[in-house]
């Protein structure tokens, strides 16, 4: 029985982008029923939006088997987990002067849009704790991806002292407590990314230390075929490296590799607020993805042209019978 928002969405979502919302959240829903797997990707600043105060639930129901995020997605959730309560909203955010801005800056604050995040309880925090789980790895000659290390550091408890938020809120929570595969491309193009550099300059960890994005890519090679016996969706918040990644996996795996046999996407869903546009992968339209053999012609396929922040939120709250 759905409850009173997926009813709402039902009976007022009926055209433009509103309908392709539904649309795209009813052929969700119905990939699950017929035994499809589904991979969500989030590019932008979605953890900092707190898109874990559902997202969780939407794990902990196994309504998504796998997921690809950028750095920024992986860290800042966990970010958000122990220092809200310093993180500094900036509502006039658009009013902001270049001086304004360094005045944040001398403050510690690194501002996303219209929040800012604080850097010594966040970034810092995090800093401390995760450097010791990468040197014990390089110590011994262990070698992880970079959701592994963040998955041990969360279910060590190490970070229990600084809970500012309720553990169900937290999507990566969630998905460390499941072991969920976790895609991270470009990984290194994120704050812990960097320290994980400065540490390898100076000569305090190897590079090799940390699994690379070709050992993400080989990862998702080997557990896409294992788990597209009723097929795989794909459904896309934002653009960037989060999405065009992992989906390549498919013609990768066709192409290159000669497995004639391997499935396309099963379904296809972006939100984006990227108009369509002339060579942008976040502003291409989905049938641009049949030329690369990502998704074949029968493949359902949606775009909602709208603000994620807003869109995401819906639809899982109508996968969820919200």
């Amino acid at each position: 029985m759905k409850g009173p928002i997926s009813q709402f969405i039902e009976k007022h979502y009926l055209h433009f982008n509103s309908a392709s919302l539904v649309d795209a959240a009813k052929a969700y829903e119905q990939q699950l029923a017929n035994g499809a797997k589904m991979m969500v990707s989030m590019a932008g600043a979605m953890s900092t939006a707190e898109i874990g105060k559902i997202f969780a639930e939407i794990i902990r129901q196994d309504k998504v088997q796998i997921i690809s995020c950028t750095g920024a997605n992986l860290e800042e959730d966990i970010m958000n987990l122990v220092a809200h309560s310093h993180y500094e909203r900036v509502p006039n955010y658009r009013d902001l002067t270049p001086e304004d801005e360094w005045a944040l800056l001398e403050r510690g604050l690194n501002r996303v849009t219209d929040t800012c995040i604080p850097e010594h309880e966040a970034f810092r925090r995090l800093q401390k704790h995760i450097y010791k789980i990468w040197k014990d790895a390089d110590d011994k000659g262990e070698r992880y991806f970079p959701h592994e290390f963040m998955y041990k550091m969360l279910l060590s408890g190490v970070l229990e002292e600084y809970y500012e938020i309720d553990l169900k809120d937290s999507w990566m929570y969630a998905a460390a407590e499941k072991n969920l595969p976790i895609i991270v491309p470009g990984w290194e193009d994120s704050t812990m990314g960097n320290i994980f550099a400065s540490y390898v300059i100076k000569g305090d960890l190897k590079a090799s230390t940390m699994k690379s994005g070709i050992e993400y890519m080989t990862f998702l090679a080997d557990w896409y075929p294992k788990n597209s016996t009723n097929g795989i969706g794909f459904f896309q918040i934002g653009g960037g490296i989060a999405g065009d990644f992992p989906i390549c996996v498919v013609p990768m795996l066709y192409q290159d590799m000669e497995m004639h046999d391997i499935p396309f996407w099963s379904y296809f869903c972006q939100i984006s607020d990227s108009t369509t546009s002339y060579g942008s992968y976040s502003g291409a339209v989905p049938n641009e993805k049949i030329t690369w053999g990502k998704l074949d012609i029968k493949t359902p396929k949606f775009i909602i042209e709208s603000d994620a922040t807003i869109v995401a939120p819906l639809i899982f709250a109508y996968l969820l019978d919200l």
